[in-house]
């Protein structure tokens, strides 16, 4: 078989190229800061114990989305809903890349150096603002980047790749409501002084990008048999 890539692979690639830029150009253009300080000042940030931000849009949903892992995971041999719309090795790479996806924001926070926003001086912290990338100790207690609480909702794009090829529509809807739940998540935190804005796009590039590679070692066994 041949190994060139699929016009629907190398269109997959350009465009995660390319999201890759600008999320190295917006790295690059301190919106962090901007967009930081638009909600919060050196008395910190006002929103940061709101209820509705930080029981229900955090706690509740973070639980939420366990619960719907858990339901993933179950559903690999007792499907429901959509899902019965998968094969089993589609529902298997459902579940696999959603928990890849999470564990490997989890992994990345827990080697930050990069502390949250209220943790900096300017919002009444002690640590000082360092680029994410920098690997250098910021003063302040760190492991706040990528942005754990967004993969709630990223770290399920894996529908997108698991329902395209038997249900495209259901595929574009999964994909759509994963970005918009990672986004809304990340925004709760971001208002809280939890997260810059950057953290929360870099979870949804990883965890894109997590399921991209799944799709493609699942892809390669399938056309490749043992």
């Amino acid at each position: 078989m041949s190994s060139a890539r699929s016009p629907n692979e190398r269109a997959l690639l350009v465009r995660t190229s390319v999201l890759f830029a600008a999320l190295l150009a917006w790295d690059a253009s301190l919106l962090d800061l901007v967009l930081a300080r638009a909600v919060g000042g050196p008395a910190g940030f006002d929103l940061r114990d709101n209820w509705v931000l930080a029981h229900l849009l955090h706690d509740g949903a973070r639980r939420a989305a366990w619960v719907l892992v858990l339901g993933l995971c179950m559903g690999v041999w007792w499907p429901v809903g959509p899902l019965r719309r998968l094969d089993f090795h589609e529902r298997v790479q459902l579940a696999l890349t959603t928990l890849l996806a999470a564990f490997a924001v989890s992994v990345l926070k827990s080697f930050s150096t990069t502390s949250c926003p209220w943790d900096l001086s300017y919002f009444g912290g002690i640590a000082r603002y360092t680029s994410h990338w920098s690997a250098v100790a910021d003063g302040g207690a760190g492991r706040c980047f990528p942005a754990g609480h967004a993969s709630s909702g990223f770290a399920f794009v894996g529908g997108y790749f698991a329902f395209r090829r038997t249900s495209p529509g259901q595929s574009r809807a999964w994909l759509c409501t994963s970005i918009a739940a990672g986004l809304v998540f990340g925004i709760v935190q971001q208002l809280r002084g939890a997260h810059f804005a950057s953290h929360t796009l870099w979870t949804g590039f990883i965890c894109w990008a997590t399921a991209l590679a799944v799709d493609a070692a699942f892809t390669k066994g399938r056309h490749d048999p043992s």
